[in-house]
């Protein structure tokens, strides 16, 4: 199919705007009658322009939050799924997320269910958001299926802003650090040793060093700023493109002192979450395991997890499942054990979820606590350098004057 960018009139007269693949321009016409829209004028657009977003904003996890609060809301009233979806459609400011609706109220009016309308656009509605409407549509509890994702997704965007916190400060300052050592030897420090060159004198150490390390900045300025790029881009290629280079780089993540605690309760956090919401939506086990695991980012805990599944398999339990991958903490594994024992897995993962999240924002603020102090010390020692290395010689010349 081809993609159109569109402008029509509602129902009020309303110009609407936006862009929606059909086969050609009778289809497009077809479709936006369908949905109660009248076309004015269309254009047909490369599917570079679609795919790069430049008529539409990216869709975020907050406009799927009030997509499914709206359609909870709305199946709670009795409001037919198709009523919903065109008000959606209409009411929406996002203009991909509108087109998203509108393709997906016109699967809907010719037969389609809602979770597979939802598949047909996996970069937005990913499998876990597909699977929870399905076991909703299997089981007849729609507005059950609404408010686990909507608990999902709030709970999402929670973590989403502990990590940005977590690596956007650091970040910050370490720019920060590294544009003020380059401005201090590419422009300050050599005006300030300009006549220490002269000096008729045995430098010390500290001052040939800072001169050395001065004109390096100032011939090979270039290189400075290029090579952490080059480094950066190739450590990211090489995660994308050798499996057993990022599974090394991951596991070394984990057995770090600072970022491996971290990461392994940020990811214990999102898949117990994920895991706890599929179940309690009367998904299979197995499946809501499989599923879960796709929200898990580090490969040496995605191995785990998919050893879980195996053991699960052969008729461990979960406990024993995870407790022989070796990756998860015991106090994780002696939750599940007083789940399945109890029966009451999901509150378990729950309680196990929570507590991950707030042992997250501990140990967010551990790590901001140890990085900026390190990075400030960084900085001042880079000061000192800079005031041993200049004064020092000066210092000297006056104790060989003769007054």
């Amino acid at each position: 199919m081809e993609k159109y960018k569109y402008k029509a009139l509602n129902a009020k007269g309303r110009p609407i705007k936006g862009v929606l693949a059909a086969v050609n321009e009778n289809d497009l016409l077809n479709q936006l009658q369908t949905a109660g829209l009248e076309l004015v004028s269309c254009t047909p657009l490369a599917d570079k322009t679609t795919k790069g977003g430049l008529f539409g904003k990216k869709v975020v996890i907050r406009d799927l939050i009030q997509l499914f609060m709206h359609l909870d809301q709305m199946e709670g009233a009795g409001i037919p799924l198709l009523d919903s979806l065109a008000d959606i459609r209409d009411t929406t400011d996002n203009h991909t997320l509108r087109d998203m609706m509108s393709e997906i109220y016109r699967d809907v009016s010719e037969g389609a269910t809602l979770s597979e309308a939802m598949g047909k656009h996996p970069k937005v509605f990913t499998n876990l958001y597909v699977s929870l409407v399905a076991a909703g549509e299997e089981t007849g509890k729609m507005t059950a299926s609404y408010k686990q994702l909507m608990k999902y997704m709030k709970w999402v965007d929670e973590m989403q802003t502990r990590v940005r916190k977590a690596t956007r400060y650091p970040i910050i300052l370490l720019v920060v650090v590294v544009l003020a050592v380059s401005i201090m030897m590419g422009l300050v420090v050599p005006q300030i040793v300009g006549f220490i060159r002269n000096m008729d004198m045995e430098l010390p150490f500290a001052t040939t060093a800072l001169i050395a390390t001065s004109d390096f900045f100032q011939h090979y300025w270039w290189l400075v700023l290029l090579t952490p790029v080059v480094i950066v881009s190739t450590f990211f290629f090489l995660r994308r493109a050798s499996e057993g280079f990022r599974y090394h780089i991951d596991r070394m993540i984990l057995a770090s002192p600072l970022m491996g605690p971290l990461m392994q309760k940020i990811n214990i956090a999102r898949f117990c979450q994920t895991f706890g919401a599929l179940y309690s939506s009367g998904l299979p086990i197995l499946a809501s395991i499989k599923s879960a695991t796709n929200t898990v980012d580090n490969l040496a805990m995605i191995e785990a997890l998919e050893n879980i599944q195996t053991l699960v398999k052969t008729g461990s339990t979960l406990s024993q499942a995870f407790n022989g991958s070796g990756e998860f903490p015991t106090m994780v594994v002696r939750m599940l054990k007083v789940g399945e024992e109890s029966g009451n897995l999901t509150v378990v993962l729950d309680q196990v979820s929570e507590f991950y999240t707030k042992d997250v924002d501990e140990e967010v603020q551990k790590l901001i606590a140890m990085i900026e102090p390190t990075l400030t010390m960084v900085l001042g020692g880079m000061i000192l350098w800079i005031a041993v290395g200049v004064f020092g010689p000066i210092y000297s010349s006056f104790e060989n004057m003769d007054f």
